[in-house]
């Protein structure tokens, strides 16, 4: 399953809920990355217990704790201008 779709799942659910509570209810469910995958539980139980009063709390969560596997090629942005006295990247060509 996609991020997208786990939010969703997390919008389902009652508020207020645990960080226990969540995984408990949807630690099975398997995200998908760019390079791996790993479960909701997985994701949620690598923080400390935490009360979320909204679901948009538990998606800040969820998007704040995924593994490095989730966020593509590390270092690379196409959308964020070179910093200022450096080189940048050299271009790569696919």
């Amino acid at each position: 399953m996609s991020l997208k779709q786990a939010t969703e799942l997390l919008r389902q659910h009652d508020y207020p809920a645990t960080t226990n509570q969540l995984a408990d209810s949807y630690g099975d469910y398997e995200l998908d990355h760019p390079n791996g995958t790993e479960t909701l539980g997985e994701v949620l139980r690598r923080v400390e217990d935490e009360t979320f009063s909204s679901s948009i709390e538990a998606e800040e969560l969820l998007y704040s704790a995924v593994s490095s596997g989730a966020i593509g090629r590390k270092g690379y942005s196409d959308r964020d201008p070179t910093t200022l006295g450096t080189m940048g990247p050299g271009q790569v060509s696919f």
